[in-house]
């Protein structure tokens, strides 16, 4: 069976070398294009590695590039953490057909940070889906599923590495089995438990210290590790990771320093404490937290801007 190979990043990269690893008929790979000065994405790097043709194309909207994806002459196209827009003719240009991998159970959390909003919205499951895409966001049919629980710690990063990504990968080679057996389900999505939520940036990462702790801790959690949940600190942008909320009252203000150690540091929110063991400034790096605070003579009282 001759696959295309649409995807990027690691999650892309390992794909292609699961499928090869099975002897899979790999006739193209589509990566996004090189950024001036950056290395190559690795889903490219693997694929030269390999001998694979590449296709880096800026659009895929141009006729010359749907033409010579025609070419191609694909039995099937497996979309590995796409994030261009696709026209929807590509679709059924493959005999079988395209299948797509998104991290969450369809319909619920469509769009383009769905780890993110699981966890910020406070679900106590999620997992993933490989679907037949229409061109809709998100839309079409699904082959199949996988369930996972979310922990009361859990991260969109933890979810991703531990659970998500190395599920992603067999439950795409898994998908491809069944579509080689003419098995391959196409289960109508239920639209009444649809939702769609915007790309996860600073637009939503910002803490509001009023929310309630649980409401606050979630959006730390689902925004770790991008794009950072962040509080204001004489008007400059502090991200936070690593953190753990402590359930006990506390008198002080939400937002206060209540204080600083080589654990991290604790501050107040309503109902209860927040400890970030790691920050980031608006200049430079990550850092442990108890470093950032020296180097800006944080101590206890001391107060985010509200």
């Amino acid at each position: 069976m001759r696959i295309i190979l649409i995807g990027q990043a690691a999650f892309g990269a390992k794909v292609l070398e699961s499928l090869l690893e099975r002897s899979e008929n790999v006739v193209a790979v589509y990566a996004p294009p090189d950024r001036p000065g950056g290395r190559p994405d690795p889903l490219k790097e693997a694929a030269v590695t390999k001998g694979i043709q590449v296709f880096q194309p800026v659009t895929y909207k141009d006729d010359q590039v749907y033409n010579e994806y025609q070419e191609l002459n694909p039995d099937l196209t497996v979309m590995a953490f796409v994030t261009d827009i696709i026209p929807e003719r590509f679709f059924d240009v493959p005999t079988h057909g395209t299948i797509n991998y998104h991290p969450s159970l369809l319909p619920r959390h469509r769009g383009a940070s769905a780890i993110n909003w699981a966890v910020i919205m406070g679900d106590d499951r999620t997992g993933l889906s490989i679907f037949w895409p229409d061109g809709g966001i998100d839309t079409g049919f699904v082959l199949l599923q996988k369930e996972i629980d979310i922990g009361p710690d859990d991260t969109t990063g933890s979810l991703y590495f531990n659970h998500l990504f190395p599920m992603g990968v067999e439950a795409i080679l898994e998908s491809i089995d069944l579509v080689k057996q003419g098995n391959a389900p196409k289960i109508p999505q239920d639209e009444a438990g649809a939702t769609y939520e915007p790309p996860c940036d600073d637009r939503v990462a910002g803490i509001d210290w009023d929310r309630p702790a649980q409401e606050l801790y979630n959006l730390v959690r689902g925004c770790d590790p991008q794009p950072g949940a962040f509080a204001l600190l004489k008007g400059e942008k502090v991200r936070f990771y690593g953190a753990r909320l402590i359930q006990e009252s506390v008198d002080s203000a939400p937002g206060t320093i209540l204080g600083i150690d080589d654990q991290g540091m604790t501050v107040a929110v309503s109902q209860g404490k927040l400890m970030v063991s790691k920050v980031r400034p608006e200049k430079g790096g990550k850092k442990v937290a108890s470093e950032f605070a020296t180097e800006n003579g944080l101590k206890a009282g001391d107060a985010f801007d509200t």
